[in-house]
């Protein structure tokens, strides 16, 4: 079935901010690892507390944060904040500028953990406490979701029965799609790996300059596309990585190119969902 962005725009954008500080594994929220210090590809063999690496989540928090957010204010960038609801508990005036400034916020696991080891049971409850408290920290009931990396074989079907419209785990494609799990229907909006800022952490050698020329690379192949059903360009970033001095210009570069484009329909996932829901109907059981 035929359908297109709203008023006929070429190209969809989503840009997706991680908010996962604070929520990160540490043994002093009785964890038995801890994170690995990524700015230096380190993994600690014991489990040791690393208040350094501690620290080093805590900028996303302050600095990175506030770079983030003035860059999205003056490019009047609507974005989805997929978070870790224990992050927002712990930074409300995250939680406030996401409301504020009507974000999308998105559930990112009740904390930045894995959920791939739960039962159902616990998987469930993961998924409801993460739902609940971030409706509680900033007024508004997400729809979304996104794991830390690995999911369960029962995660879509648990999205699907406590409401969700969304999920994000999957890199499968530039378009969205629905998903029949159980006689339920989910839109699969995918994720993009290869234009994520956390490149950065994968690979110390890798600069700005050849983050942002990747992501208007990304951007300007997919505007000039014309594929057999529309397209979203999807954009990763993370507080604590992109929010650094020397990185954050990467940011404002890309944006400045995307401005230069007519018909690019900037947008939060959960209006890209509601409006491909909106557009194809969903499968039938």
């Amino acid at each position: 079935m035929p359908w297109q962005w709203p008023e006929g725009a070429r190209l969809a954008l989503s840009i997706v901010v991680n908010v996962e500080e604070g929520s990160e594994y540490s043994l002093a929220e009785g964890d038995a690892i801890t994170e690995p210090v990524d700015e230096l590809g380190v993994s600690l063999k014991k489990p040791v507390r690393n208040f350094g690496n501690e620290s080093n989540y805590r900028y996303g928090l302050g600095p990175g944060f506030r770079r983030v957010a003035e860059v999205l204010d003056a490019f009047r960038v609507q974005a989805t904040f997929t978070a870790a609801a224990l992050s927002l508990e712990r930074a409300p005036h995250i939680a406030r500028y996401i409301a504020e400034r009507a974000h999308e916020p998105c559930c990112h696991g009740w904390r930045w953990v894995h959920q791939y080891r739960m039962d159902e049971e616990e998987e469930r409850e993961f998924i409801r406490r993460a739902r609940d408290s971030i409706e509680k920290s900033t007024g508004i009931r997400p729809v979304g979701w996104l794991s830390r990396y690995l999911h369960t074989e029962r995660t879509r079907r648990l999205l699907a029965e406590e409401g969700f419209l969304y999920h994000m785990d999957d890199y499968s494609d530039d378009t969205p799609r629905w998903e029949l799990v159980a006689g339920r229907a989910i839109v699969i909006l995918p994720y993009a790996l290869d234009s994520n800022d956390m490149k950065f952490w994968l690979d110390p050698g890798y600069t700005p300059e050849q983050w942002a020329n990747y992501a208007i690379a990304t951007f300007d192949r997919l505007y000039r596309e014309r594929a057999p059903a529309p397209q979203y360009m999807s954009l990763g970033l993370h507080l604590r990585i992109i929010g650094r001095p020397g990185r954050i210009g990467a940011l404002e570069r890309f944006l400045e190119h995307v401005s230069r484009h007519g018909g690019v329909w900037i947008s939060t996932r959960k209006a890209i969902a509601e409006h491909f829901a909106r557009e194809v109907p969903p499968p039938c059981a």
